[in-house]
């Protein structure tokens, strides 16, 4: 079984999202036999990698609101991230541009480190108040999960995975999702927003029910016809 999880890393809920699926996941009987992909999403792609302007900031913008108003509003996002043991300090997020680090999470996926890479950068963005539309931080933070860092200063200097996350973005709006986090199963589900882990829980077993062979009950020596003969039991 195959899921695909769109989601940006300056979402707050996409971190929420994704604790509460691996919470269904990680309980799923069959989750060995799980696929997990992670898309590229972005809320603001063009926004700029480097600004004085605090979250505050812009969510009072692009709200019309205080920046009073903006602090009291993130409120009951750390409240929910904590249910999940997230540690969420908007104080010190650094608005930036997520393509750099989605094309670096492509690069991982290749070396099969596409979970250490999605968990990193958002805790390096909502916890640690990193800088991740950074090149060095997120050569750093490669590094920190055993990546090379020389190959990955050179993926990002040049333009290598860029179509890759065009393609994922793509994708997302042929499939009609126009939020994040977005998690789609087999292509045949789609599970939007940052559910609880009962709603992944049903889904993915609904999923996998459909996904598996016919079982056959009883013996094979029932009568029964075929295209060419049929055959009558020994008793």
């Amino acid at each position: 079984m195959k899921i695909e999880i769109w989601s940006d890393y300056m979402c707050p809920f996409c971190y929420i999202g994704k604790r509460r699926f691996e919470e269904a996941l990680n309980s799923f009987p069959h989750k060995d036999q799980v696929e997990v992909v992670y898309r590229s999403f972005e809320l603001n792609p063009n926004g700029s990698r480097d600004t004085d302007q605090t979250t505050y900031d812009s969510l009072a913008k692009k709200y019309g609101m205080s920046v009073q108003e903006a602090k009291s509003m993130t409120d009951n996002v750390v409240a929910q991230a904590r249910t999940v043991g997230l540690n969420y300090n908007f104080d010190v997020i650094k608005p930036t541009n997520s393509f750099d680090a989605h094309r670096l999470t492509h690069y991982a996926a290749e070396q099969g480190k596409a979970s250490e890479m999605t968990e990193i950068l958002f805790s390096a963005y909502f916890e640690k108040g990193e800088h991740i539309g950074s090149r060095e931080v997120l050569i750093r933070l490669a590094g920190e999960i055993g990546m090379d860092s020389k190959q990955v200063e050179k993926i990002l200097e040049e333009s290598t995975y860029a179509e890759e996350v065009r393609r994922d973005e793509k994708q997302g709006a042929e499939l009609g999702i126009q939020g994040v986090p977005f998690f789609v199963i087999d292509r045949k589900y789609g599970i939007s927003g940052a559910q609880p882990p009962q709603v992944f829980t049903d889904a993915l077993t609904q999923a996998w029910s459909e996904s598996q062979p016919l079982k056959v009950i009883g013996g094979s020596d029932a009568a029964l016809c075929t295209d060419d003969s049929c055959s009558l039991p020994d008793k």
